[in-house]
């Protein structure tokens, strides 16, 4: 990939002219943190405004600027002689739709600077954040190791907040499983459901990304000190755990789904036994109302005698084919 001029830092902004009868435009919502030469910028939602920000302030290839802007970015690094710039998804649960969606985070990652610029709200990089800007000791923490320690904690606060949602979802799958052999089958069947949506939902976020966090093992090296290696490779770990526990997750549930349809599939089977041991005992009795039931002489009509003769039969017939499929077990 060709070199790029090197980022302006620090560069003044261009001089405007007056406009008149024009509205006064918008603000940039640019959020600055710096300590120890080392900035790192906020951008949330950017908006064409700050692009122009970022095009004044800073010499990104224009590829780039797309990705930003762009909806449904893959997960990547792209690596220029002065910067990196990474893409990366993070599971966010949207309360409107009630689903998990991606969010994504596109950071811009130099010698001394760090951009951030989620499309959506991810609250551990608004956390952090806020953190560092209201405590000079959590700066010192945080941007004194230099670029690569800030983008390892980002990302690593970032990966570390798909386990409480892993553990809500593993919560569901033992209500679930409780309901299944408490007797609750089939109210149990949409929450199956939507359990596994989510799982599906939460494997295609953190799939594509797992290739990623190992380029970014490979290129931490740029802007992080040697005694710091080990602290990329615990976000690798972190992200196959995840992915272990989401891949845990869908065996169970399939696993579950199965075990609700034998019961459901056990339940209407004892029904069907239970019509069909009626509707055969019922038959011989049928067969002999219909007999003397047709509108011709037969022996015992019009006598009252003959016509209790006929019920009691019916009844001990009745009770007999009862007692024989009790004895069977059909019943």
């Amino acid at each position: 990939m060709p070199s790029l001029p090197k980022p302006r830092f620090g560069r003044s902004a261009r001089t405007r002219g007056e406009v008149v009868a024009t509205p006064e435009p918008e603000t940039p919502a640019v959020e600055v943190v710096e300590h120890d030469g080392l900035r790192w910028i906020n951008i949330e939602r950017p908006r064409p405004v700050d692009r122009a920000w970022l095009e004044e302030h800073f010499d990104f290839h224009p590829l780039d600027y797309e990705d930003v802007f762009s909806r449904n970015q893959r997960p990547k690094i792209d690596e220029y002689e002065e910067y990196l710039f990474i893409v990366l998804h993070f599971p966010r649960f949207d309360k409107h739709v009630g689903r998990l969606n991606a969010a994504e985070l596109d950071m811009f990652v130099g010698p001394d600077f760090l951009i951030t610029l989620p499309n959506e709200p991810v609250d551990t990089v608004e956390y952090l954040f806020e953190r560092c800007r209201a405590s000079e000791e959590i700066r010192q923490q945080y941007l004194s190791k230099g670029p690569g320690y800030l983008l390892y904690k980002i990302v690593d606060d970032a990966v570390d907040a798909s386990f409480p949602m892993l553990r809500k979802m593993g919560n569901k799958l033992e209500r679930i499983e409780q309901d299944i052999f408490e007797g609750r089958s089939a109210e149990v069947v949409r929450d199956i459901s939507n359990v596994k949506q989510e799982i599906i939902n939460f494997r295609k976020i953190i799939r594509p990304q797992r290739a990623v966090f190992g380029d970014l093992e490979r290129t931490k090296q740029r802007y992080l000190a040697p005694d710091l290696d080990i602290y990329f490779d615990d976000i690798v770990d972190a992200s196959e755990r995840v992915w272990q526990m989401l891949e845990g997750y869908k065996e169970t549930v399939e696993a579950l789904e199965q075990t609700n349809e034998s019961v459901l599939s056990h339940r209407l089977n004892d029904v069907l036994r239970v019509l069909t041991a009626f509707s055969v005992a019922l038959l011989p009795l049928t067969l002999i109302a219909s007999i003397w039931g047709m509108n011709t002489h037969v022996p015992g009509e019009q006598s009252s005698a003959a016509f209790w003769t006929i019920i009691g039969v019916m009844v001990v017939l009745l009770a007999g084919l009862l007692t024989f499929f009790r004895k069977r077990g059909w019943l």
